[in-house]
């Protein structure tokens, strides 16, 4: 195998190695081997252009195309023309994979389940990474930066999983690269040999490459261990200061910087609950993520809402973009609930795990009045309380009021038709919406009068045991997902309050969809301890006079509102069935023992005594933490590429030091000053050339005069002096000749070689053969220990 092939082989290696560190963020882990198969093929396309061969830009970018043509293959064949080429809609939909994984990434915890959305970024990060690495450490014949992107890789890993497996994916990452050192050092001592002192001399001799392979060299080494070391210690202890990145509506508790539903600090419009939702019921265990006391007499009814999703564009549920406003000291009226509306006003207090990081506030709907302390926010439209800079819920305690309405089945029957802009905002469908949708909610519906009985036969639709609840169906909310759930008939809760939102709107019912939990079930305590699989999702309803009223599709969750068990009107539909939902394990709970606790904050600590323990507002530790974090990497991401710069600088004051005129160790160490200068701008040394000759070949390629050309004779000049004539005399101005010569090679060379010589200088590749050497005397040491160790044994096995 040639060098470059091998170069080839250990830089798909590296890349594979690095990326198992994203192993433990995603499972199944099956994404691994398409990205294997994908890297491999991408290699073999570089190798081959390569061996052609074509221009180094041209390499990169058929390496591009290749992996496009793949990716399509693999993630769009139906779109793609013939299967194969990525044509527009092909490439809509691999941005569309795109902004699904970006938001899948958000909504769940590790591990998360491989979406296609997740495999894509998953794989095409993989093979964007191993792109570069391939570019820059085999076509560029540069295998020390290559470290950057491999770095990348492995401190996203580092970043997102908090667990104590990290330090095995970094030793591996970082057998990878070395591993990439050693190839690119072997490939480049079979290019150039032992190039004046580049490597180790042997069996003492020590002619003009053996002078200069002896003593000062000593010292680069030194200063390359201690950088190599800095930065792999630096990679070493990433995943202990980088901060844990969570976030999305609902973090899973397997795995994550939390336990309780995730960051939602951001746009609300980013919301995307239904994977998250699927994700969250089907963990093991019920972990609490809230706990806390109500004076409400209707246990059933304490939905505690987070957020509302009113806008439907064929793809997504989404929440509307108003603008956020102070918190009144009294809530608006809910929008369209008329004064004849029998409510009870409800005091509840909530004590929030620490772990529960969640950028909206769980309230009961219509809440009246909140007290929070903290940076939040009022959107009007959803009546929702959102985080302003960063705040969460994370150990919070607040106080809410809310409103428990008590509308009666002849008030909803009698509502008029919304109109204006309830009607046109709440019933807009999109135009994608299969036809299926529209034309089951009117036969369902087709013996209704009125939309209040429309809205009692949906519901009855679904909880007439003719769907089937199961949270290991397929998610999703878009027009595709609600077409497929008809069909089926087989969903969790996402799939129930979507779909009949969806089918409300074609019948002219101003609907959305709510997200939040379940009412809990009621402790030993008296509180009511709302957890994992509280997390769910209902239809509210628009009906003038009354307002946004809440449905329960979903059989066997939560329980059906009271307004909705019985039709009194004429014409009105079947009663549904309230066994359909259960009551679960929600309780009425014991009025609080203080029901004060609400409206005074020195209650506190007795309205939230099992969940007080939590403590603190939280937060604050973290924000730190990840501000530090951000700051390392900061740094990493700045001091990486500077490791050549900072290493060249220090040989070459090193080396112009002075201290050596008597032993001659000045001249020569001038000497290599001038012939790694030369290298770095592009002329590599010869050590079978004489001293004279090496620099009149500096001169003609580097195209010198004046002052550099005079100052490159006299370097060879007083070289020749020092190791062959008997008395070599005193040099002085060694120091300026080869501050003359850099010059002149900066001056006559043009900008990327300027760059190059500066930032990434082909003498660094000195700090990689001492470490190729020392890595080869360690294993000879190793394996004469071990035949020391093993001589004894065989000697017993063959007597």
């Amino acid at each position: 195998m040639s060098g470059r092939a091998r170069l080839t082989v250990f830089a798909a290696l590296a890349s594979l190695m690095a990326a198992s560190a994203l192993l433990p963020l995603a499972s199944p882990r099956g994404w691994f081997f398409k990205a294997m198969l994908c890297v491999v093929l991408q290699a073999g396309v570089g190798a081959a252009a390569r061996r052609v061969p074509l221009a180094r830009p041209l390499t990169i970018l058929g390496q591009a195309l290749v992996s496009l043509l793949v990716l399509t293959v693999m993630f769009t064949p139906h779109q793609a023309v013939g299967g194969v080429l990525p044509g527009p809609q092909s490439l809509r939909q691999l941005g569309q994979l795109v902004q699904d994984g970006m938001t899948d990434v958000t909504n769940f915890a590790i591990p998360a389940p491989v979406t296609p959305g997740i495999r894509f970024l998953l794989v095409g990060g993989v093979l964007l990474i191993a792109l570069a690495v391939d570019a820059i450490a085999v076509t560029y014949n540069s295998a020390a930066p290559a470290g950057l992107p491999l770095l990348a890789l492995y401190a996203v890993a580092a970043g997102l999983e908090d667990g104590g497996s990290q330090w095995l994916y970094f030793l591996i990452a970082a057998a990878g690269y070395l591993l990439l050192l050693l190839a690119e050092g072997r490939d480049r001592l079979s290019r150039w040999g032992r190039v004046f002192g580049g490597a180790p001399r042997q069996n003492g001799w020590a002619g003009p490459a053996g002078a200069a392979g002896g003593g000062a060299p000593l010292a680069p080494v030194r200063t390359g261990r201690r950088i190599g070391a800095m930065a792999l210690g630096i990679a070493l202890v990433l995943p202990a200061v980088l901060p844990s990145l969570s976030g999305g509506l609902l973090d899973s508790a397997g795995g994550g910087s939390g336990d309780g539903l995730g960051n939602g600090v951001g746009s609300a419009a980013a919301v995307r609950p239904e994977v998250a939702l699927q994700d969250y019921l089907n963990q093991p265990d019920n972990r609490e993520v809230m706990t806390y006391r109500t004076n409400s007499p209707d246990a059933t009814g304490m939905y505690l809402r987070i957020v509302s999703l009113d806008e439907f564009d064929g793809t997504q549920w989404s929440a509307s973009k108003d603008a956020k406003l102070d918190i009144p000291d009294v809530l608006p009226t809910p929008q369209g609930q008329g004064e004849d509306v029998r409510y009870t006003e409800v005091d509840t207090s909530v004590a929030v795990d620490r772990d529960y990081a969640q950028g909206w506030l769980p309230m009961p709907y219509p809440a009246v009045r909140v007290r929070a302390d903290g940076d939040w926010r009022y959107q009007p439209e959803g009546r929702m309380v959102i985080g302003d800079h960063g705040q969460t819920t994370a150990g919070l305690h607040y106080q809410v009021t809310s409103a428990q309405l008590e509308p009666t089945a002849a008030q909803l029957a009698a509502a008029p038709p919304a109109t204006g802009r309830i009607a046109e905002q709440y019933e807009k469908v999109p135009g994608s919406l299969p036809k299926i949708v529209a034309t089951t909610a009117r036969q369902v519906t087709r013996s209704a009068t009125t939309d209040y009985q429309r809205a009692l036969d949906l519901q009855r639709y679904f909880t007439s045991g003719e769907f089937v609840y199961n949270t290991e169906a397929k998610s999703g909310t878009g027009v595709d997902a609600i077409a497929r759930f008809l069909q089926t008939k087989e969903g969790f809760c996402v799939h129930f309050a979507f779909t009949m939102a969806a089918m409300a709107r074609t019948l002219h019912i101003p609907a959305r969809v709510a997200v939040g939990f379940t009412p809990g079930s009621l402790t030993s305590e008296g509180t009511m301890s709302v957890g994992l699989k509280d997390a769910h999702a209902w239809p509210e309803l628009y009906f003038e006079g009354i307002g946004w009223t809440r449905f329960e599709p979903t059989p066997y969750r939560g329980t059906a509102p009271s307004y909705t068990l019985s039709t009194s009107t004429a014409g009105g539909s079947a009663t549904p069935d309230p066994t359909q939902h259960g009551t679960g394990s929600t309780a009425r709970p014991t009025p609080s023992a203080s029901s004060q606790c609400a409206e005074h904050n020195s209650g506190q600590a007795a309205c939230g005594s099992a969940a007080a323990a939590g403590g603190g507002s939280g937060g604050s530790g973290t924000d730190g933490l990840r501000l530090a974090g951000l700051a390392l990497i900061a740094l990493l991401v700045l001091l990486l590429p500077a490791l050549p710069l900072i290493w060249r600088s220090r040989v070459r004051a090193g080396r112009l030091g002075g201290g050596r005129e008597k032993s001659g160790g000045l001249v020569l160490s001038a000497w290599r000053e001038v012939l790694d200068t030369g290298w770095d701008y592009g002329i590599p040394p010869d050590e079978s050339e004489t001293p004279r000759r090496a620099m009149a070949r500096l001169i003609t390629d580097g195209r010198l005069s004046g002052t550099a050309a005079a100052g490159a004779t006299s370097l060879g000049a007083a070289v020749e002096r020092t190791l062959y004539a008997p008395t070599p005399g005193a040099a002085t101005g060694l120091a300026a000749d080869v501050h003359a010569v850099r010059a002149g090679l900066h001056a006559s060379a043009g900008r990327g070689a300027r760059l190059r010589a500066r930032y990434f200088p082909r003498s660094f590749a000195r700090v990689l053969w001492r470490f190729s050497a020392g890595a080869s005397a360690t294993s000879e040491r190793l394996a004469r220990t071990l035949d020391r160790v093993a001589a004894p044994l065989r000697r017993r096995l063959s007597s």
